[in-house]
């Protein structure tokens, strides 16, 4: 029996909990999970922490396996998210087929709800630099509501205090009362992938190696489908 530590982006966390539960009650093997923005999970790697399972964007994934600090042939893609579009359950939906209705609708929008960009969260960054681009940045300014996270920024959805919010879809998808319209229009949107491989520094490779399997089975696929989620094909 192991016991494995595992740093894992925070938007995947509903499925990792649950897959992780499954994964102990059938191994015995013990998963201790830090969920958090990847942004802040990679400021604990720069600070020398680390873990025996690492559930990251796929840059940083990257990134690990170039300065060799993954086990070899360990890399997994895990699943992809793209950055939703969310209105609060009932209301009209706005268009958002172009960019230039997209951006029409912010402009229209009483408030808008965003991740912030200094929580480190991958959707926080991209909108912070779509903003900019668009010509955004003074309207989000006034009437925008950055939150330190997707949940939070799909409740403000939901209460009625923001009439957009933007965030990953997996992140809204499992909060009440806001509905998802649709991803960012193309080519404003920047999909999220998340792979996931075995430090190597663990001292529980076999373990961590199966754990990553728990994670990409082939019956998983409606669960992940079902938060938000799409898999590899």
């Amino acid at each position: 029996m192991a016991k494995l530590t595992v740093f894992c982006a925070r938007s995947m966390h509903k499925v990792v909990e649950r897959l992780s539960a499954d994964f102990a009650r059938a191994t015995g093997d013990e998963p201790d999970i830090t969920f958090a923005t990847v942004g802040a999970l990679q400021v604990k790697l720069d600070a020398g922490e680390t873990a025996d399972v690492l559930v990251l964007s796929e840059p940083g994934i990257a990134k690990l396996e170039q300065a060799g600090a993954l086990v070899a042939g360990s890399r997994r893609e895990v699943a992809r998210t793209a950055i939703g579009v969310a209105v609060r359950d009932g209301a009209t939906a706005p268009d958002i087929s172009t960019p230039d209705a997209f951006k029409a609708a912010l402009v229209a929008a009483r408030a808008v709800a965003f991740s912030d960009a200094a929580v480190g969260g991958s959707a926080g960054v991209h909108l912070a630099k779509l903003f900019a681009e668009m010509g955004l940045a003074e309207a989000i300014k006034a009437k925008g509501m950055p939150q330190q996270n997707g949940g939070e920024v799909a409740r403000r959805v939901a209460e009625g205090n923001a009439d957009i919010g933007m965030t990953l879809i997996a992140e809204i998808v499992p909060i009440k009362g806001a509905h998802v319209i649709g991803p960012l229009p193309a080519p404003l949107g920047n999909d999220a992938v998340y792979s996931a491989a075995v430090s190597t520094q663990s001292d529980a490779v076999y373990a961590g190696r199966s754990f990553i399997a728990a994670l990409t089975r082939p019956e998983t696929r409606a669960l992940w489908q079902a938060a938000g989620f799409q898999l590899p094909s």
